[in-house]
């Protein structure tokens, strides 16, 4: 039987304590034809000294500075060569078989550009994790949630979303990616830095004729929040900030006229919510995220690649508004939604 190359890289900033945790499973993985890579985004710590005295048998690639999510990534892929990448976060608990049936379904299915595993917390492991959950799905007004995740909403995992399916994005916390597709569209966007870059990535990929999949015979378990927790004033900012750039970047010209506005109203909803909340932060944070998206839109983007944008069936999308069934129609899970 045929296996593949993978490359399981893993990007470090500071990371040693995951590391230590969790590397020792990557490394008990039964594939036989893998090779595991630290991608280091310039760390501080004693996570380099400690690769070298513990994981002699491990490469690292040093990449020059904190490059973030997006550009750490894109400067250590083009120096690995392998059919597929994984990309995989430092806090991410793998379990015994999780790679052999994601390369079995892309190995099945060429058209396949994407796959994650079901995305479970570390801390709950009943519970579906944040980042991905059982894949990644979108609403009309760009809003991103998963199969098990709505908002901070996780739902207990019951085997409801068990079946491997076509979903818009995959997590980056476990993204399982053709490296031929993967440099062909150019690899994530970096001034992203980090946040939704994968997203954008998956988009991409739709566009050009591609399919995303969850695959949960696969299983990690998450910790979330290792670099930047949840609620951190950047964070909120990139989060706002990128997901309006992909918007401008992936629809047509006529649906971001339209979008991207009423993005911009519920936004501003969402600040004011938090400010009356006590949230000043994330007020301050959303607001610089829309006049850092003017500046990208006026000074900052690039041309795309042409591609046609508007007859493009998509997976995973919600035509419908995730906010009016969470926050007017109370309804908490995936499975109440997209019925």
């Amino acid at each position: 039987m045929h296996n593949p190359s993978i490359a399981i890289v893993i990007l470090n900033w500071n990371g040693r304590a995951f590391l230590e945790k969790f590397l020792p499973m990557v490394l008990s993985a039964t594939y036989p034809n893998q090779k595991i890579i630290v991608a280091d985004n310039a760390s501080t710590d004693d996570s380099l000294i400690f690769l070298r005295e513990k994981y002699p048998q491990i490469r690292v690639i040093e990449n020059p500075g904190n490059e973030g999510f997006a550009k750490g990534y894109n400067l250590a892929l083009q120096q690995i060569e392998s059919d597929y990448y994984v990309l995989l976060n430092s806090d991410v608990e793998v379990t015994p078989g999780w790679i052999e049936p994601i390369i079995s379904l892309m190995e099945k299915n060429p058209s396949i550009a994407a796959c994650q595993p079901k995305l479970l917390s570390y801390d709950n492991k009943k519970e579906f994790e944040y980042a991905g959950a059982s894949g990644g799905w979108i609403d009309k007004f760009g809003y991103p949630f998963t199969r098990g995740r709505i908002f901070d909403d996780c739902e207990q995992d019951h085997g409801q979303y068990d079946d491997a399916i076509p979903c818009f994005w995959a997590t980056g916390a476990a993204m399982f990616v053709r490296s031929k597709v993967y440099h062909e569209l150019g690899g994530l966007d970096e001034y992203f830095f980090a946040h939704q870059e994968e997203i954008d990535l998956c988009w991409r990929m739709q566009l050009h004729g591609y399919k995303i999949f969850v695959e949960p015979k696969s299983v990690v378990y998450h910790v979330g929040g290792g670099t930047l927790p949840k609620g951190n004033s950047k964070k909120v900012f990139l989060n706002f900030r990128n997901n309006l750039i992909m918007l401008a970047k992936n629809l047509s010209f006529s649906k971001a006229l339209l979008i991207i506005p009423i993005r911009f109203i519920l936004d501003a909803l969402a600040a004011y919510r938090g400010l009356m909340k006590g949230d000043a932060g994330g007020w301050v944070a959303i607001a610089n995220a829309h006049f850092s998206f003017i500046k990208w839109i006026f000074f900052e983007k690039k041309k795309n690649i042409k591609i046609d944008k508007s007859n493009r069936q998509l997976s995973g999308v919600y035509s419908g508004s995730i906010i009016w069934q969470y926050f007017i129609k109370k309804r908490k899970t995936f499975s109440e939604i997209i019925r």
